[in-house]
């Protein structure tokens, strides 16, 4: 991927969290290919480590740091030794997510909190412990990997809607309480996205007929925009959720 100029990140350190959905090297090979240091935070069996090894292979710095994204001694003692690691912090990336689809007069109490602890309180987490260090800097750079569910429904998915009706908020909100403090906040809503390799039969699925662009996406769909919001260029962009569908949300 060519880099402009201006969305350069050499010098920049940056953390993101993992979950299993394979997204996070991909997400983790951008910034270093913009020149970033990656600190990568998950469980031990997300894709933290296969991230760290992206990121290695592109000779940047990076480390992989054990985390339970759903509690806050974890996440603050991870951004201690990010901290600690890497000498600064400039760049978060809230990727972690876990998926789930299932009726709604199903979906048990445990099911909602969990979700609800993965997918959103992980974000609180970590956006307040790296707020810390990027509010005494006066800089930085907040980058939530959301999904188009935050603004269109879906049937066996209210519970995932809901979740990321909040991200889509919680961004926007803290885009404006954060803005005078030199602090830009912006989320990626992701469509339907896959690593996997996309093949003939593939194609075929009703899914790719419905997706305007032909086809799912993959992470390095993302790649791009991800580099740009982690940029110094995206300074007068912030609140914003801009959305990678492949035009789904067209049909809206």
């Amino acid at each position: 991927m060519a880099i402009p100029q201006e969305w350069d990140l050499t010098g920049k350190t940056a953390i993101i969290t993992a979950d299993r959905r394979g997204w996070t090297p991909h997400l983790a090979s951008a910034l270093a290919e913009a020149g970033a240091d990656v600190a990568v935070a998950g469980s031990e069996n997300s894709d933290m480590t296969d991230a760290v090894s992206a990121v290695k292979k592109l000779g940047r710095k990076s480390v992989a740091i054990t985390t339970n994204v759903r509690d806050a001694e974890s996440v603050n003692s991870m951004v201690s030794t990010a901290v600690l690691e890497l000498g600064k912090l400039d760049i978060l990336v809230n990727n972690a997510r876990a998926e789930f689809g299932k009726r709604f007069e199903k979906v048990e109490e445990c099911e909602w909190d969990t979700l609800m602890d993965f997918n959103v309180k992980s974000m609180f987490l970590c956006c307040q412990a790296v707020g810390n260090v990027m509010l005494e800097q006066k800089s930085g750079r907040i980058v939530n990997i959301g999904s188009a569910l935050s603004v269109r429904g879906l049937w066996n998915s209210v519970a995932a809607c809901a979740a990321q009706g909040a991200i889509h908020q919680l961004t926007s909100s803290l885009a404006l309480e954060w803005g005078r403090e030199g602090i830009r906040v912006n989320s990626i809503g992701a469509g339907w996205i896959t690593p996997e390799e996309q093949t003939e039969e593939s194609q075929k699925e009703l899914l790719v007929r419905y997706i305007p662009s032909r086809r799912k996406g993959h992470p390095n769909d993302l790649a791009s925009l991800l580099v740009y919001l982690a940029s110094d260029a995206c300074d007068f962009v912030t609140g914003q959720t801009i959305f990678i569908d492949g035009g789904v949300l067209a049909h809206a």
